[in-house]
């Protein structure tokens, strides 16, 4: 039986053993609870036993969506190792803010990244750096199924499982801390909301360096016993041959990922109808998207949520997805929320304020920050720093969003970020970015540039390439005189999108 209460996969492997968990589908490799928690077993031996890690050490990971993983992700659940998932998509540069704050003892690369890894500056002299590929061999089948002999270890609800970082408002990456006790109570609502149970099957696409690769669906379906296949990235194509052949019963995606399985010559030709409904996260999704995917008896059910809190926070019921246009629907079961001003003080109906939120979801804080932490979460209540309304029927809206964030394909961008870049340059005096909209990816960046001569957009993603990761780096640049300031002398972003408009009607 499990060492402890925390090890859902030990749990199952207890309770259904043959059952299937997980599959691969590069590969076309599956395993049972009871195989992936024995594989499991012997992966936390090798880092206990051969690397010498123990309770509390972070365990890095520098991959793509893959079987070794999860390995090491339940590896580290029976040690009380803390998973720090790093972002692939980020340059070295940047890469070496997080290592510098999460000083991982150990960490596990894919080959491909490995020269990434040697333009790292911030790497402990003691830390381990390790083929992932090492791993695979732990996956194969084994002979003996005989329960591995772990060292005793003790584990809280309270103690962590991993460090996801996100971006502040100030673009400076942050470590959410996620608990076992914010997946248990994550998990219970989302099963509640969605209907979530042991039948259930989906594929996991999103990237792990994310909380919606691992919270939206994947521990709240392990804690039900659900199932998944594994993918190394998003594809329209093989997702909607495996939606066919695996009969999905929930899908989940951000609007561009819906919008390109729509836009799929297979899209029509599939048979959809295993599907419950589609979850949609991280943008607001566009009515006609909605209808056409009604068309095909797909409910979508929008909902809202963030990395520091759950993340699934709000859901809206797919009967109002039309009707209620724009909304994030109610909070989750176990969620508190209310709209609050400057002081503190509870918003009418319809009057915008900054959104918060309280539950056994909410994280402990940031690692290694404990001023952000104290200034995010005041007695219990995490302030979202996402403006909302609440309507008269009780649905709550996100009327802007944290700051300056924009999503672009789901990711999020922090303006100042690009702006620090920018203006490193000589001959850039001044520099200022905004989201703008964009058919494939929801929005983009476009660049507002003050200087002593014209420049290029392709000068300006020359320059950032190497510096910035691919899906920050502006796609639109605009030279003005003068960056627009507000009667405070702050940046005014709201007439850089009138600006912005302007131009695009004299385009078009």
């Amino acid at each position: 039986m499990t060492k402890h209460a925390h090890d859902w996969l030990a749990r199952w492997a207890y309770f259904t053993p043959e059952k299937m968990f997980l599959r691969e589908h590069k590969s076309d490799r599956s395993w049972s609870f009871g195989e992936f928690n024995l594989a499991a077993e012997h992966c936390a031996r090798h880092l206990h036993g051969d690397l010498g890690l123990k309770k509390g050490q972070r365990l890095g990971i520098y991959s793509k969506n893959r079987m070794e993983y999860f390995l090491l992700y339940f590896a580290a659940i029976k040690l009380g190792l803390i998973v720090v998932p790093l972002n692939f998509r980020l340059t070295p540069a940047e890469m070496d803010i997080l290592i510098q704050d999460a000083d991982p003892s150990v960490l596990y690369f894919e080959a491909e990244y490995e020269k990434q890894i040697g333009q790292l500056t911030t790497l402990s002299k003691s830390c381990r750096n390790l083929n992932i590929d090492s791993l695979s061999e732990l996956l194969e089948p084994k002979k003996d199924s005989v329960e591995v002999e772990l060292p005793p270890v003790e584990i809280t609800q309270n103690d962590l499982v991993m460090i996801l970082y996100t971006s502040g408002t100030t673009g400076l990456p942050k470590g959410a801390m996620i608990s076992h006790k914010m997946l248990f109570w994550n998990a219970v609502n989302t099963g509640l909301r969605l209907d979530i149970n042991s039948s259930d099957h989906t594929q996991a696409f999103s990237p792990l360096f994310h909380t919606g690769g691992w919270n939206v669906l994947f521990t709240p379906f392990l804690h039900h016993g659900a199932s998944h296949t594994i993918l190394e990235s998003f594809d329209p194509e093989v997702i909607l041959d495996l939606i066919e052949k695996e009969k999905s019963t929930i899908l989940f995606g951000v609007p561009t990922m819906l919008q390109m399985l729509m836009d799929s010559p297979r899209f029509e030709q599939t048979d959809l109808s295993s599907i419950r409904y589609a979850i949609v996260g991280g943008a607001p999704m566009p009515i006609p998207l909605i209808e056409v995917w009604h068309k095909r008896g797909i409910p979508i059910r929008q909902g809202y949520g963030l990395t520091e809190v759950g993340p699934n926070c709000f859901s809206l019921n797919q009967d109002a997805a039309i009707r209620k246009q724009g909304s994030i629907g109610f909070p989750n079961f176990y969620m508190d929320a209310r709209i609050v001003n400057e002081t503190g003080v509870e918003m009418g109906v319809n009057e915008p304020g900054e959104l918060c939120l309280n539950s056994p979801v909410v994280t402990p804080g940031y690692w290694n920050k404990p001023v952000e932490t104290s200034t995010s979460i005041t007695d219990g209540w995490f302030h979202t720093g996402d403006m909302a309304r609440k309507d008269e029927d009780g649905y709550f809206y996100i009327v802007d969003r944290k700051k300056n964030m924009f999503i672009s394909g789901g990711e999020n961008v922090y303006p100042a970020e690009i702006e620090a870049l920018l203006v490193q340059h000589p001959e850039i005096k001044e520099a200022a970015v905004i989201g703008i909209p964009d058919e494939k990816w929801g929005e983009v960046g476009k660049a507002f540039i003050v200087g002593p001569r014209k420049f290029e957009i392709d000068e300006i993603k020359a320059y950032c390439l190497g510096s910035l990761a691919k899906y920050k780096i502006p796609k639109e640049v605009l030279m003005i005189e003068a960056l627009p300031l507000n009667d405070s002398g702050k940046l005014d972003r709201k007439k850089l999108i009138e600006m912005h408009k302007q131009q695009k009607e004299k385009t078009t």
